[in-house]
């Protein structure tokens, strides 16, 4: 009887011991909010570590363009960037994590998708920031159509094995970088493939072209909902505050591996998304130059006065030219080629500059002509327009597969208020940082427009078509030289007698 008293006993001990057990590891230490606020404290504390180093809103050895997709980076990549920097100044393979090499002796310029975590591997003291941001709701809107169209290039095919079988064989044979190897297309784009060809199995198995619509935005039949689309785990992951995570190097493709564990407790506890905020903002701060993508003709004004200045004046006109907006005319032209697979919203196109796939080497010929920030503008004009028409056809050509769902600016106006609302919600950490980046754009664009307006002002007092100001400063100018200079005659002399008397 005692001996089964102390077998009860026993196994009750064990069973307790083995309830304890589970309990403990069904919440690890590791997952409570006390441990995550240490680890987000810690983080935050290194990342504004102060540096003791020159002005960073003066231009340094190398220009990194963290690139937030969906900003219209693009532009400023082909239209800009590459009239300022010769094709051998390009960091090679920028936008491919994989085999990017940030140790070439001659890179001066880096334009990627890759987040700040990127800076661990350049050389931080000899290194710019820029940047662009856009309002998070187009942000979001932008994001979840891009995914749609380039997904829907796929859909040539009968199914969604043959697809992804030929995008392999694709990808295997470009020595280049395809959409399907750059963050964050490389998860978005294979999942809305994969979403796009299902709902048009189940249309097809039914049998019925009788879709209820709700507008484009509400298609469930042809395209994910984009209610759904901003519910769904891949959004939460990648895309909304994702323009606060990229600049405080936070993002699931970041290159620090406590930068995983900080944005995983952040996202499980919305306060401690303060301490990601203030780290963005500090390098907000600390960038050569922020962009608004809203603010498009101010934005382009103050980064080729700032920027574009300060390129032509340190490079010099050996690693730029007008030469450079035929040549660069021409890269652009064979970059956008019609494969499914290529990414209109990258920069360096989808081919290596070792393929030899454009032709870019006569950006290295001696210049004809030098470069000046006006010139740049001029080409920029011209570039933008370009770029703007090749970027309608390609989307009229791929949403043509997906018709009659069609997105446009005026389709946005009728997604109902609860879903904006919702998409401001769960982007609170981007529209902060969106509307700080508006205070520092502000405050920089009307110290570059004084500046620009006081050097016109006297440049007009000698450049005037028929130098009218000049001819009129001048001779008051002169005169009152020549009242001072025997003034000053006068006096001398006044001594001089003075002297002679005593």
């Amino acid at each position: 009887m005692r001996l089964m008293d102390h077998t009860l006993r026993f196994s009750l001990l064990l069973t307790l011991l083995g309830f304890a057990s589970i309990l403990a590891n069904a919440s690890p230490i590791k997952n409570n909010f006390g441990h995550c606020e240490r680890v987000v404290k810690k983080w935050t504390v290194s990342s504004l570590d102060p540096e003791v180093n020159e002005d960073k809103h003066t231009l340094r050895d190398l220009l990194f363009f963290l690139h937030v997709p969906r900003t219209g980076g693009r532009t400023y990549f082909h239209c800009f960037l590459r009239r300022l920097y010769s094709k051998s100044l390009e960091c090679p393979r920028s936008y491919d994590k994989l085999r990017f090499d940030p140790s070439k002796t001659k890179c001066r310029l880096l334009v990627t998708h890759d987040d700040y975590s990127m800076m661990s591997k350049l050389p931080s003291h000899r290194t710019s920031v820029m940047t662009i941001l856009r309002h998070p709701v187009e942000r979001v809107f932008s994001t979840y159509e891009f995914s749609i169209e380039v997904g829907a290039r796929f859909l040539v095919h009968p199914n969604l094995t043959s697809a992804t079988q030929m995008a392999g064989r694709l990808r295997s044979k470009m020595r280049g970088v395809s959409t399907l190897d750059i963050w964050p297309w490389k998860y978005l784009v294979p999942w809305m493939r994969e979403d796009l060809f299902a709902r048009r199995d189940a249309r097809r198995r039914r049998g019925s072209d009788d879709m209820q619509s709700n507008g484009s935005y509400d298609m469930e039949e042809i395209v994910m909902p984009l209610h759904e689309y901003i519910n769904s785990p891949m959004a939460l992951d990648i895309v909304h505050n994702g323009a606060t995570f990229q600049v405080a190097g936070l993002t699931n493709n970041s290159y620090l591996e406590e930068s995983h564990e900080v944005r995983h407790c952040v996202q499980k506890y919305e306060i401690l998304g303060e301490y990601v905020l203030q780290v963005a903002k500090k390098r907000l701060d600390d960038m050569l130059y922020v962009g608004l993508t809203e603010e498009h003709k101010e934005s382009a004004t103050m980064f080729a006065n700032v920027v574009g200045a300060q390129v032509i004046s340190q490079w010099g006109a050996s690693n730029m030219s007008m030469e450079n907006v035929a040549n660069n005319k021409s890269e652009q032209s064979s970059s956008f080629s019609n494969s499914e697979l290529e990414n209109d919203d990258h920069q360096n196109s989808s081919f290596d500059h070792n393929s030899g796939q454009v032709t870019s080497t006569e950006n290295d010929e001696a210049t004809k002509q030098n470069m000046t920030v006006d010139r740049l503008m001029e080409a920029y004009e011209v570039c933008i327009s370009s770029l703007r028409k090749e970027q309608a056809h390609r989307r009229t050509a791929s949403l043509k597969r997906i018709s009659p769902a069609n997105f446009s600016k005026e389709g946005r106006l009728q997604v109902p208020g609860v879903i904006l609302e919702q998409i401001r919600s769960l982007n609170r950490l981007d529209l902060e940082l969106y509307k700080y980046a508006q205070d520092i754009f502000e405050k920089r664009h009307k110290h570059t427009m004084e500046k620009l307006f006081a050097i016109e002002r006297w440049g007009s007092m000698f450049n005037n078509s028929n130098g009218a100001v000049f001819w009129k400063v001048y001779p008051l100018a002169s005169t009152l030289i020549l009242l001072f200079l025997f003034l000053f005659l006068f006096v001398n002399a006044r001594r001089r007698t003075s002297k002679v008397k005593s």
